[in-house]
């Protein structure tokens, strides 16, 4: 009898929804019939289950894959500015010490005029010329 069924063409054929299998399965006409709808039916039921947990830890997986990155970007954001606050302390100290060294030229160049003023004063030539005793032994 249940290869009856079979040959006539009736058996219900598995979907992957469970709304198109309630409408797909044909009204049974015998026990064994009506018992193998029951059983694709509770198959049915039990992937759209396991569908639902693998939907629910892959968003679950997502959501954290999506905090992770979250962290690396505000990480990355922290570092970049701590380049950047390391990069002006370099620029402010590199003008401080320009700051130095035309403060220093200046005194030196003051300190220079001073000695040309006091060689002119006695009326006499330095006997060291640029500090290094090139035209004279001092």
């Amino acid at each position: 009898m249940a290869e009856e069924a079979k040959n006539t063409g009736a058996e219900a054929v598995p979907t992957n929804d469970i709304a198109e299998e309630k409408t797909a399965a044909p009204a049974p006409e015998s026990p064994i019939l009506g018992s193998e709808i029951s059983v694709w039916r509770r198959a049915a039921r039990r992937l759209a289950s396991v569908t639902s947990w693998e939907n629910s830890k892959v968003a679950e997986m997502e959501a954290e894959l999506k905090k992770i990155h979250e962290q690396l970007e505000m990480k990355k954001a922290a570092q970049a500015e701590k380049l950047k606050n390391s990069a002006a302390a370099f620029h402010r100290a590199a003008e401080e010490k320009r700051a130095a060294a035309v403060a220093r030229r200046g005194e030196e160049v003051i300190a220079a005029e001073e000695a040309a003023a006091r060689y002119r004063a006695r009326g006499q030539a330095p006997t060291r010329l640029f500090g290094l005793g090139l035209f004279g032994r001092g």
